[in-house]
Formats: structure tokens, sequence, C-alpha cells
């Protein structure tokens, strides 16, 4: 069956070039009509212009498409809300929300400064979090919503010099977690995406056929998958050079240790256990944790939790 988005509306941030270009572009040929929003700025952030976005939207109308163009920054929960709006005044109603816009200002945790983090942290999660709440009551009302936010393997498992930009890339993964759980019951999915692509934010760290080998349109089709009507759920989908997998936060199963040994050193003789992943599981919720531990200790101490 063919994946199509006919009657829908997309917003895609930062999508004047790169994978923000790629993931409109497809969402268009496939019969969504598309915001294209992209500050303009470059790769630090600095600057802005609307041709990058408009661009794109010509793209897509010479291909017999519908866009319109938008320089809100991502940033500013002010010009995120005209976005939608202007999303709403034009199509009446917004059913996909990509949240791609970013930055790098990439400095080791010596040298970054208080404010280039903060900068960073303001763009990733701070823009998706305004683009998602911008978009939310309008998917509750319309009871429908596909959101993916853009995670990476700095955020996932860590990167030299990029503290700032893991930090937020991790950051968006909670607010996935928790969303997932408000949005259930108005048909409200969300995901997030980890690729690893040749855009201008990557040019000068992978060079050479490497490069050539992740192009950005080798990731978007795992994202049309996300933001499709049965597409996953609370899912981080890796995506890069054509490869796709899928990333998991498990947790051991662990063991309890009676009061006298809940100690450091109690811990310690007991770490091999404690470690153990022979029966790690994938925990769906914060309080799957607490019951999980509340269990454990029961059963050993011989309380009975149902009385």
């Amino acid at each position: 069956m063919t994946i199509r988005y006919d009657g829908q509306v997309a917003i895609v941030t930062g999508a004047g070039g790169g994978l923000g270009r790629s993931h409109a572009l497809g969402l268009a040929a496939r019969g969504a009509k598309v915001v294209v929003n992209d500050l303009g700025g470059a790769s630090d952030g600095s600057g802005s212009s609307s041709a990058a976005a408009q661009s794109v939207v010509d793209e897509i109308k010479a291909a017999g498409g519908e866009a319109i163009a938008n320089g809100a920054n991502v940033a500013k929960f002010d010009e995120v809300e005209a976005m939608v709006q202007q999303a709403m005044d034009t199509w009446g109603r917004v059913d996909i929300l990509i949240n791609n816009a970013g930055i790098l200002r990439d400095k080791s945790f010596a040298k970054d400064t208080i404010d280039n983090f903060r900068m960073v942290v303001e763009v990733h999660l701070m823009g998706a979090l305004n683009c998602t709440k911008a978009v939310w009551d309008i998917m509750r009302e319309q009871a429908y919503g596909r959101i993916v936010m853009t995670t990476s393997s700095s955020g996932l498992y860590g990167n030299f010099g990029q503290s700032n930009y893991g930090s937020a890339k991790m950051a968006v993964v909670g607010m996935m977690n928790s969303l997932v759980h408000e949005g259930a019951k108005y048909n409200i999915k969300i995901n997030a995406v980890a690729p690893c692509a040749g855009t201008r934010m990557t040019e000068g760290l992978i060079q050479g056929e490497a490069f050539d080998l992740i192009k950005p349109e080798a990731v978007t089709p795992g994202v049309l998958y996300l933001v499709s009507e049965d597409g996953p759920n609370r899912t981080i989908l890796s995506a890069g050079a054509g490869v796709f997998a899928v990333a998991k936060i498990y947790e051991t199963d662990g063991c309890w240790l009676p009061e006298n040994e809940q100690t450091p050193e109690g811990v310690a003789a007991h770490w091999d256990a404690i470690t153990d992943i022979s029966a790690q599981k994938e925990l769906q919720g914060a309080f799957d944790q607490s019951f999980k531990f509340i269990g454990k200790a029961a059963e050993a101490l011989g309380v009975n939790l149902e009385g």
C-alpha cells in the first residue's frame, strides 16, 4: 500500500536545505501541503534570509505541489505561533510537524560558554517545544497528529565537543517519552529520528566517499513512515546511508538488597547482579520503574501489596 498524505498539512522546520528540504519535498510529492520553515541563517544560527525556504517552495510548486514559505525563528514562540496561524489561515489544519531546525556550535566543555550552550539548547530543545506547543491544541481538537523530534547519536551516545548539542538532542527524547502518554487518547503519535546525513552541519566532519553515502534523501523515507497514519509511536529511528535501525533505552532487572546491605559497599558487592542484562526490559513509563522496585522489595520482605 502506498503511503500518502493527501489532504494533510505538514510543517517542516529548518527545511531550506539538507534534511528538512528532503523531508518537505518528500511530503509534498506524496500529497501533503507543506509549510517550509527556515530562518535562513548560517549553520551556527547567525544571520537570516528568506531565500532558502522560498527556493524549496518553488521546487514543490514546480512539481505540482502546494507549499508556503515561513521564516520564523523556532526559538521565539511568538514567531512560531504566527507560523502555525499562517498554516491554519491557508489550509485550516496541521496534521504533521517535523522538528528539524538546528544549529551547531561545537566546543569542548572547557572552552564552551554558558551563552553558547544556552543558544544551542534554545534552538534544538526550546525550538522543538515551541513548535510542538503551538500545534498541540490543534491536533488534540482534530484528534489527529504526527510529530517527529530530531535527536542525534551525539545525544544518545555522546561525542567530543558536543555537550551542548548532545544535551539538547537527548532532551527532546525525554519530551517525546512524556508527550506520547498525553497525546495517546487524541491519536497524536510522537517519534524521534536520529539521522546520519551529509549536510552543511556535518560537512567537514565527514568527508570524501563517506560523505557521499549519507545523502539526506536516504533518511527521509524513515521520517515519512514515522509521520504516516499507521506509523509507530514512541520510536527512536536511526537512519543513514540507506540503513535503518531502532534505538531503545533498557533497564536491567536489578536486585534487592536487605537494609543492612544498602550501603556503597553493598552496591559494590552486588554490582554483577545489578548490571546483569539477562532480564532487562524496555520500560514504557516512569511508574514502570517504581512498580518494579516496590514489587521486588515487597517480594523480598514478604509484604502483601494486594491487601
